[in-house]
């Protein structure tokens, strides 16, 4: 059967409305894109990975960067790029997200994409800060043998588009596995009224953590099994957060913050060996390269309680929507050395399973 999304199951998350596509896309400009790898290669080995690109907008990143910061809630994680987005406050590439070893492929390639789009680049200005986060798929990919290559990270920024977003086993998310049962690529979105504008907060995540004990379903109540399971890496989260609101960029560390009580209602406690990181930027700024003026003049939203905890609210359950979209949308997965990660069956999301009992 084809796979659906949660809301297709006839669960919604939260009281807040989603955008057109109940996607990061929702946010006008923003958009994404996937390289996927999924083969067997000549020496039999499952190659079940890949890359994907968002765009926080359609024109050049470099000349024209969007305000961002980030969170790490829990920092057993590589990535590229995040210490001067938290001393700078912006974002001036494409964010990338792919497994552990493939960051320096994916760094070289995106580095090159801008380079020919920006030929001043090292040149007569300064260098470019890319960011690439990353996920281990390593039970399922090939990890050691190096597959995504840098024209790979092109494809994946060439490739992005507004509308619809691939879910589940696409990208970054080919070979992820999430609270026992395949993961990947997940979206969701929120829009609200705030005064006489309406805002939207979009998420992009990929799911790779947990174990299926930990699994806690949609409004509570947690898997319960009995016999010995599979011991898992403890896996990781990277959680891509996008809004049209007017934040600036310490807003915007605290919108990052609250993306953690999504990813707990799940049933993620952050354990030891888990990289959970979050990567929030706004649409409502762009920052020019080289000012004409000494000076350059933003509003940003007011900061009384009411408006930016309606945005925490918003992300809150676009994070938990996503992380579920993630998992319902992956498809039975067959990996390196005959590991197989099954998807979830939906009845344990309607709160019963042949698998194991829901506790309430």
């Amino acid at each position: 059967m084809n796979r659906v999304r949660l809301r297709d199951l006839g669960i919604n998350i939260g009281r807040y409305e989603t955008g057109t596509y109940n996607a990061i896309t929702d946010v006008p400009g923003v958009r994404v894109g996937h390289t996927t790898l999924s083969y067997k290669n000549a020496e039999d080995r499952i190659v079940q990975t890949g890359v994907s690109a968002i765009l926080p907008h359609s024109g050049s990143l470099f000349q024209e960067k969007v305000l961002g910061s980030s969170y790490v809630i829990n920092g057993f994680g590589k990535t590229v790029g995040m210490i001067q987005l938290q001393e700078l406050g912006v974002i001036e590439s494409p964010i990338l997200l792919t497994n552990t070893f493939s960051i320096p492929a994916v760094l070289e390639g995106t580095i090159r994409y801008l380079l020919d789009q920006n030929p001043q680049i090292g040149d007569t200005t300064g260098t470019v800060n890319v960011i690439v986060g990353e996920c281990n798929d390593g039970y399922l990919n090939d990890i050691r043998g190096l597959h995504v290559r840098p024209e790979h990270a092109r494809q994946a920024i060439q490739s992005a588009s507004s509308g619809m977003v691939e879910e589940g086993c696409v990208g970054a998310g080919t070979g992820m596995s999430c609270l026992g049962f395949k993961g990947g690529v997940g979206t969701s979105s929120r829009i609200a009224s705030f005064g006489e504008q309406s805002y939207t907060i979009g998420t992009l995540v990929v799911s790779n953590f947990g174990e299926e004990k930990d699994l806690r379903v949609p409004g509570g109540g947690w898997l319960h099994h009995t016999g010995e399971k599979e011991k898992m890496p403890d896996g990781s989260i990277m959680i891509i957060l996008a809004t049209d609101a007017p934040l600036n960029e310490r807003q915007l560390g605290r919108l990052a913050k609250r993306a953690v009580f999504g990813l707990s209602r799940v049933g993620s406690y952050a354990a030891h060996g888990s990289g959970d990181i979050v990567i929030a930027f706004s649409t409502a700024h762009r920052i020019p390269h080289q000012p004409d003026q000494g000076n350059i003049s933003f509003s940003f939203m007011r900061e009384d309680g009411k408006w930016i905890s309606q945005l925490f609210e918003m992300t809150v359950e676009a994070v938990e929507e996503a992380i579920w979209n993630s998992i319902c949308k992956a498809t039975t997965t067959e990996g390196n050395k005959g590991r197989v990660r099954d998807a979830i069956p939906y009845p344990i999301l309607l709160g019963s399973s042949s698998k194991g009992d829901v506790l309430k």
